[in-house]
């Protein structure tokens, strides 16, 4: 059975500037597209379509994991099972204030740790300017190793992403495609490798019974 990963896309923006819009959606969809042709099955996961069809969702932020079993919204119920069922997953974000972005992380709260746990991630970062999104990354990692989906050590940065990738994630064909290819390849193949040697160790072991999951309160956390 082949891995399944979805894709995150850490932008809720559809407006100028910066140009192009929706820079972001451009290297998620290379970050499929490189998936694909590793026969993983990719999904892409956008916030901003994920807000269009969630109109039951309340505006005010509450968590999946804070409603009562079975009463969750119907969109936030079923993105909390496709995160369950994933395989791994590759978290693409711009950078602000060098940080990641805060849709992704507003995206990523509404969810348990329990949810990503012991299973491995990727941070892609972008931006249309020289630095690629990198100081990003920085806090990327952190974050993700507490939310349980522990990021590889290879990392993909684009700067000038509008000079890299046309709309459909496609090099353009003034870059050096190959070059670009393999650079992508790095990471996806760590991640590849991490997500399969996971699948078959939480086969062959629970997490859950390794390190039970807190579902009482807070105190749980607490030292005897």
């Amino acid at each position: 059975m082949s891995l399944k990963i979805l894709v995150f896309l850490g932008s809720v923006r559809d407006s100028t500037p910066p140009r192009p819009r929706r820079l972001g959606e451009r290297v998620a969809k290379a970050c499929v597209a490189r998936l694909a042709a590793a026969d993983i099955e990719a999904e892409l996961i956008d916030p901003l379509a994920l807000a269009s069809e969630a109109g039951d969702v309340p505006a005010v932020f509450k968590p999946h994991f804070a409603y009562a079993e079975g009463r969750a919204p119907e969109p936030l119920a079923r993105l909390a099972e496709t995160i369950r069922g994933a395989d791994g997953y590759v978290m693409v974000s711009p950078e602000y204030n060098h940080a990641m972005s805060p849709a992704l992380a507003n995206l990523l709260n509404h969810f348990g740790s329990s949810r990503f746990s012991y299973k491995p991630s990727a941070i892609v970062t972008y931006s249309a300017g020289q630095w690629g999104g990198a100081r990003a990354a920085v806090n990327m990692r952190t974050f993700l190793a507490e939310l349980g989906c522990l990021p590889v050590s290879a990392m993909i940065h684009l700067p000038r992403a509008q000079e890299v990738l046309d709309e459909a994630g496609d090099f353009l064909p003034e870059v050096d495609a190959p070059r670009w290819v393999g650079y992508f390849g790095r990471t996806l193949a760590q991640l590849q490798w991490w997500a399969e040697a996971a699948r078959r160790q939480r086969a062959e072991q629970d997490p859950e019974a390794l390190a039970p999951a807190f579902r009482r309160d807070p105190s749980q956390r607490n030292a005897p």
